[in-house]
């Protein structure tokens, strides 16, 4: 399994960002094909204390494959256009792998 991580600073206002994210974001990004799965997490803090990080998500594919079509695909594209609109400045992504040993 593949999963685009995608992990949010902290945002200046989090209820306008939670607005775009969950009622916008997320629904363009649930339409992307091969997406088996969306996970969403709220960062609550660090073994440090306070964390610079809002949210992260973690959405998986089967395959690398998988993952890069769906990127292409038209769904991909708008899902890539709005994360850049809103949250561009927030965001860090990431692509793993999932070990099973």
């Amino acid at each position: 399994m593949v999963k685009l991580i995608a992990l949010y600073e902290q945002p200046e206002n989090e209820e306008e960002f939670n607005e775009h994210y969950f009622n916008v974001h997320t629904p363009i990004t649930n339409e992307i094909p091969g997406l088996k799965k969306m996970e969403v997490t709220k960062i609550t803090g660090s073994p440090q204390g306070a964390s610079d990080y809002y949210l992260m998500c973690e959405m998986y594919y089967e395959s690398q494959e998988d993952l890069q079509n769906g990127m292409k695909s038209d769904k991909g594209k708008a899902s890539g256009k709005d994360l850049m609109s809103f949250a561009g400045n927030l965001v860090t992504l990431m692509i793993g792998e999932e070990l099973n040993e």
